[in-house]
């Protein structure tokens, strides 16, 4: 594996030039001039130290929010151990890295909610939600098979979440027309009665032809007709994410989305209601 990622990436330099950073995999992404992005040279150096760091300890220090203090880990340097972390078969490990990656995406979003938490802004909430979503596609993308695009979140992470959010406020508007909302129930929040009779009992994700493509091609292009807070909560319970957890350590959908349990599923309904209804609509059993 080694090999091939030396082959992959810049021409490997005597050993001696390295300073320990030998184990540290070269990015991939190569600029329009052919040439591959490189790390920031202080981010290499860091990179190195923290690796030979026990985990509990670099879990510490990547908790630390406060950037002038001495032990704060860059963004940067919490990538490229979150792609690492594939290799380790660790899904505690992961969420762990996860977790405190997810909260500084968010933070780095402005909230939906106005200073005195009595206002929520519509188009805020759509640009986070867009953020978030493609921020959690492009990671987990990347943990099935590297991609170069989450190279340049190695190489400026505030830049790519700044890009990643000047998209989400450019499509804002269409996310926000694109579909009609389903009916609920204002004061219980419960989907009305009639959506749920139209809907029936048929779980779209478990019917017997979920494996045709055919199948699969029709609900993932339901799916992208949801609301962007529904559409996220899809796809992280595709990866394995549970809603809520009693350990602390495990990184939830509701931790995720700083919303309740019940928030969540009350989506979540909403969402598998509406996909019932396109997949049925569609003349699917």
């Amino acid at each position: 594996m080694k090999q091939l990622e030396i082959a992959a990436g810049t021409k490997p330099e005597p050993d001696g030039d390295r300073k320990g950073n030998a184990d540290i995999a070269p990015l991939r992404k190569r600029r329009l001039t052919g040439e591959l992005y490189e790390r920031d040279g202080k981010v290499e150096i860091l990179l190195a130290e923290l690796a030979a760091l026990p985990r509990d300890e670099l879990i510490g220090r990547a908790a630390i929010t406060k950037r002038s203090d001495p032990g704060y880990v860059p963004s940067e340097c919490l990538v490229y151990f979150i792609r690492a972390s594939r290799h380790d078969n660790n899904e505690a490990w992961f969420e762990r890295l996860y977790r405190i990656l997810m909260e500084r995406v968010l933070r780095s979003v402005p909230k939906s909610e106005s200073s005195d938490g009595k206002t929520e802004s519509l188009t805020r909430s759509v640009v986070r939600d867009k953020v978030f979503s493609r921020f959690v596609e492009i990671l987990s993308a990347d943990r099935a098979s590297y991609v170069d695009k989450l190279d340049f979140f190695e190489v400026r992470f505030d830049g790519a979440v700044a890009s990643l959010r000047r998209d989400a406020q450019e499509q804002a508007w269409r996310d926000e027309n694109r579909s009609k909302p389903l009916e609920y129930d204002e004061e219980s929040g419960e989907l009305a009665a009639e959506v749920e009779a139209a809907a029936g009992v048929h779980d779209p994700f478990a019917a017997s032809d979920f494996d045709d493509p055919f199948y699969r091609s029709r609900l993932d292009a339901a799916i992208e007709t949801l609301p962007p807070e529904q559409i996220r909560i899809i796809y992280m319970l595709q990866e394995g994410f549970p809603i809520d957890s009693k350990e602390p350590d495990v990184m939830t959908i509701a931790k995720a989305l700083g919303r309740s349990e019940k928030t969540i599923r009350t989506y979540r309904d909403k969402a598998i209601a509406a996909l019932r209804l396109a997949m049925a609509d569609g003349g699917q059993q």
